[in-house]
């Protein structure tokens, strides 16, 4: 059987500790690994499956070794300058920025969604923003059964969303600090405000949110709007989804639906109390839905509440998840 080699960049970050977790789970036949960062960060023990490797500086030869896949976990700025010479060098790179996102040319993937648009790289593959990765699970679902005709997102986007810095913020405005990530407190309050506004008074996340949405979902012309929030919760996203659909339910049907999708995992029974909660979610792979109900505003409405791990599933095990379907497409072919 054939073995990979495949290099993660960006491995001391938020994200990349937690692709070092999610890559030992997924044990994928992966014969050697490399584990690139900043130069500041160059020379950091990690212990990998039971191996100790040293964090190396992220240098412009470094692909020269001829690795398979890379996961790119070390912002935009990076990824623009070193994607592209990784994927010269032979190797897909499954990027985690919002560097590519939107370029025509590069895939936007979620595995339960879209693999099939993976399969048609140019070397570079883009992971979708974390709060939009678990809302098109279901989506996608519901779209192939009834035809989605509008979409409208409100996110309670947790801290951890924002990188260390948030994190610091989380905790230093309990204590009555300053913050220093954003321009008010997290603590005891709801930020309607992720990354910066635009002109058209929507935030970046917003526009981010309802561009992915239509790539992703290849619908160009979706009705889409977004209302992003960071909340006071330290792991994973909570997002109210409406729905509305070209053709009418049964709502027993959605929830066959939904629960038959890969990828999802019910939870929703008023008489107990369970819905999906960020504590429930955080450190698994799967997306939560719940709170599922008719929109009794209109013929064909529909109202979900979705719950995932945004540092899991919004951007290591997507991306792991990329390379663990592209090596299974691989041996495929080989057969």
């Amino acid at each position: 059987m054939k073995k990979y080699k495949l290099a993660l960049v960006g491995a001391t970050g938020l994200v990349g500790r937690k692709a070092l977790e999610v890559l030992e789970e997924f044990n994928l036949p992966i014969s050697e690994y490399a584990f690139f960062c900043s130069s500041r960060s160059a020379g950091q023990k990690i212990t990998f499956m039971g191996k100790e490797y040293i964090t190396r500086e992220l240098k412009e030869d470094s692909f020269d070794e001829g690795f398979d896949f890379a996961i790119f976990s070390a912002g935009g700025d990076t990824s623009k300058h070193f994607s592209p010479i990784a994927a010269s060098k032979g190797c897909i790179v499954v990027d985690n920025s919002s560097a590519f996102r939107m370029d025509p040319d590069v895939p936007l993937v979620v595995p339960e969604v879209n693999i099939h648009a993976a399969l048609k790289n140019n070397g570079i593959i883009a992971n979708p923003n974390c709060s939009t990765i678990q809302a098109v699970i279901p989506l996608k679902a519901l779209d192939e059964k009834y035809t989605i005709k509008r979409i409208v997102y409100s996110t309670y986007q947790a801290v951890s969303g924002g990188g260390k810095a948030a994190v610091d913020d989380f905790y230093n405005t309990q204590k009555g600090l300053e913050p220093k990530k954003w321009p008010h407190p997290i603590y005891n309050n709801c930020l309607p405000h992720i990354d910066i506004f635009l002109e058209n008074g929507y935030t970046k996340e917003e526009m981010k949110m309802i561009n992915e949405t239509r790539k992703i979902l290849e619908k160009p012309d979706l009705k889409v709007t977004a209302t992003t929030v960071r909340v006071p919760v330290l792991n994973s996203h909570s997002e109210s989804i409406n729905i509305e659909f070209e053709k009418n339910f049964d709502i027993k049907d959605v929830y066959k639906t939904l629960e038959n999708y890969p990828g999802i995992i019910i939870q929703d029974n008023p008489t107990t109390n369970t819905y999906p909660l960020a504590t429930n979610a955080t450190e698994h792979n799967e997306v939560f839905v719940g709170r599922i109900r008719r929109d009794e505003s209109i013929v064909s409405g529909l109202n979900i509440w979705v719950v995932a791990d945004n540092i899991r599933k919004g951007a290591a095990t997507n991306a792991i998840q990329i390379v663990q379907k592209l090596i299974e497409h691989d041996k495929k072919v080989r057969v």
